[in-house]
């Protein structure tokens, strides 16, 4: 595959991702211009590198092609019309009753894909009657399930849900439609990107959401150091990975996620802030193990946003999970190691969206 520059027309693709696209440059209101270049990962000669890879910890892939095949929805493939189209979306709050609330409210990518707050706030300022925190969107394409009680089974079907859910945007199918389709811009956009022919529907705009979000993707020096460089990691953090293994977290946080599977709760303790929410879990009491990754951004912590420290996440985990008591001093080792899994962002440029128009619904706020 040849190196090659990829100009993009509205701040944000990842260069992983379409380094192997034919790209035509954009014009000259084009805001991010990449260099991608094809690095390939050697096999790691660290011994630690190779433990935690045969306990089942992997790395993002550097090899473009390799990412794209984890990454890309094969019945909606990617392209940059899209990925561009997508993000508008996602960013804009008239896909809410209220026209205040986008995706990015929640999911903010400039605070760790995370809104900050224990519980979610929605429409008419609805705390999430569950009391449930939102989960971070970045790298969430590697989740095997979406949502704490893992219902939906990709990020498509998953962004359905938020934007029709009461507590949150409170839309519905029908305003959502005729809101995207009464902006001349936003139906030119979803011609150049599908077709002329295209026919905007809930379920392809929805579509369309989670295929940007399926590029928001952040290797870390963690990547780095399984793909072969041995120096990427300082000591002390590759002493904190390896407690991190020792303990038996890798027992759920595993995979390239670092979680995102479904996972027994309270396994061998009683969460101490149990009784804040009513949430219990899937109809077999199984959680979605959230993310490490980018872990230090997304504070707070759990699925009812109780913990605001690493340390006490580490802690209160190392109880009611693994039945161990984790010492200050072997918490403050491990929340080393955490925090080199944050990762290198794709550039976001906040994307100006087009102008409603005389047929477009007004916001309904009550």
């Amino acid at each position: 595959m040849k190196t090659k520059s990829i100009i993009l027309s509205a701040g944000l693709i990842s260069l992983l991702i379409f380094a192997g696209c034919k790209e035509k440059p954009s014009d000259s209101n084009a805001s991010t211009a990449v260099q991608a270049e094809k690095t390939t990962a050697s096999a790691p000669t660290d011994e630690l590198a190779k433990r935690v890879l045969a306990m089942g910890l992997k790395p993002i892939p550097t090899d473009p092609e390799e990412l794209r095949k984890l990454t890309e929805d094969v019945n909606n493939t990617f392209s940059e019309e899209k990925i561009e189209l997508g993000k508008k979306l996602y960013f804009d709050p008239r896909l809410s009753q209220s026209s205040l609330i986008s995706c990015n409210t929640c999911h903010n990518l400039a605070l760790g894909g995370v809104d900050g707050v224990e519980a979610a706030i929605g429409d008419k300022w609805t705390a999430n009657p569950h009391h449930l925190n939102s989960p971070t969107v970045y790298n969430s394409v590697f989740n095997k399930s979406q949502f704490w009680d893992g219902r939906s089974p990709h990020l498509e079907d998953q962004a359905e849900g938020p934007m029709q859910a009461s507590p949150e945007m409170a839309s519905s199918k029908t305003l959502i439609e005729q809101r995207v389709v009464s902006i001349p811009a936003y139906v030119e956009e979803f011609k150049k990107a599908y077709g002329d022919d295209v026919k905007i529907t809930f379920e392809l705009i929805a579509r369309t959401i989670g295929l940007f979000e399926r590029t928001l993707v952040t290797p870390s020096r963690f990547d780095d150091f399984l793909n072969g460089d041995s120096n990427a990691l300082t000591a002390e953090e590759k002493e904190g990975l390896k407690l991190f293994a020792d303990k038996g977290c890798t027992a759920c946080h595993t995979g390239i996620a670092l979680g995102g599977d479904m996972q027994s709760f309270d396994a061998q303790g009683i969460y101490k802030y149990k009784d804040v929410g009513d949430f219990t879990g899937n109809a077999n009491k199984m959680v979605k193990t959230p993310t490490l990754r980018n872990i230090e951004e997304t504070a707070p912590y759990y699925h009812n946003g109780k913990v605001w420290t690493l340390k006490e996440a580490i802690q209160e985990m190392g109880r009611v999970q693994l039945n161990t008591q984790i010492s200050d001093e072997d918490a403050a080792k491990i929340e080393t190691f955490l925090k080199s899994l944050t990762g290198r962002k794709p550039a976001v440029t906040y994307p100006v969206l087009p102008a409603s128009t005389q047929k477009t619904p007004q916001p309904i706020v009550k």
